[in-house]
């Protein structure tokens, strides 16, 4: 993929980085959200300042980071590498939340390039659960698979970050999750898919927050930690 593509497919910060290259932060879209980003968060323009490149994928609204989606991803980093210069020792980090952090979540299992750390905010981590959870999950998931020869239960295997923990790589993982959530419920979600993944001693941080809803974070020490966690794992 040539740069001019990339930039039609997705969303690449290098005009917000104040540094060298010392990572790449993919930024995955939640449900339904098909914007063209124009302008980088407060957040990102931190991350950027500390030689953060920050991307977003425009994968599709209902992409439920299906094969076709993990390929494009794929593709995608392939070319930031190739376009950039970079060396295969910079960093490739995941964050997204909603749908965003289940991308997040299920890419890092499937991704061709190693990734070294993964940020999810209220995931999604069992389709199937998800599927039944919302009235308007499902024609979505639908949407998602279509064309696929396997049925809906090897497909939700197959796309629930839950159903692979064994299949995870072992890199730090930060999950965030708010007790108030009614889109995407803690407890059939980031509860049972944490709890799988420190069985198998895989190093997760999870911030359990009982005021928080299916919303951005609401506490300065919330977006501070999520940011410390995609600084730190930047190359030093």
């Amino acid at each position: 993929m040539d740069e001019s593509k990339l930039r039609k497919i997705a969303w690449v910060g290098d005009h917000i980085l104040r540094k060298p290259i010392r990572g790449i932060v993919l930024r995955f879209q939640g449900l339904g959200d098909a914007a063209m980003k124009d302008a980088a968060s407060y957040a990102e323009l931190e991350c950027g300042d500390a030689g953060a490149l920050i991307v977003l994928p425009y994968l599709g609204p209902w992409y439920w980071m299906n094969r076709e989606s993990r390929a494009e991803t794929d593709e995608i980093v392939e070319s930031l590498y190739k376009i950039f210069k970079l060396a295969d020792d910079i960093p490739l980090i995941l964050t997204g939340g909603s749908l965003g952090g289940y991308a997040a979540l299920l890419y890092a299992r499937y991704a061709k390039r190693p990734v070294k750390a993964c940020y999810a905010l209220f995931p999604v981590t069992d389709v199937k659960y998800s599927f039944s959870e919302r009235p308007d999950v499902a024609r979505t998931v639908y949407s998602a698979f279509r064309g696929y020869k396997e049925d809906m239960e090897a497909l939700f295997i197959e796309h629930s970050p839950l159903s692979q923990v064994d299949k995870m790589p072992r890199i730090p993982y930060m999950l965030v999750h708010g007790a108030l959530d009614v889109a995407v419920s803690k407890k059939a979600h980031s509860d049972p898919f944490v709890a799988a993944m420190r069985a198998r001693g895989h190093d997760v941080t999870y911030r359990e927050v009982p005021d928080l809803g299916h919303q951005d974070l609401n506490t300065y020490a919330l977006h501070r930690e999520a940011i410390d966690f995609v600084k730190n794992n930047l190359k030093k």
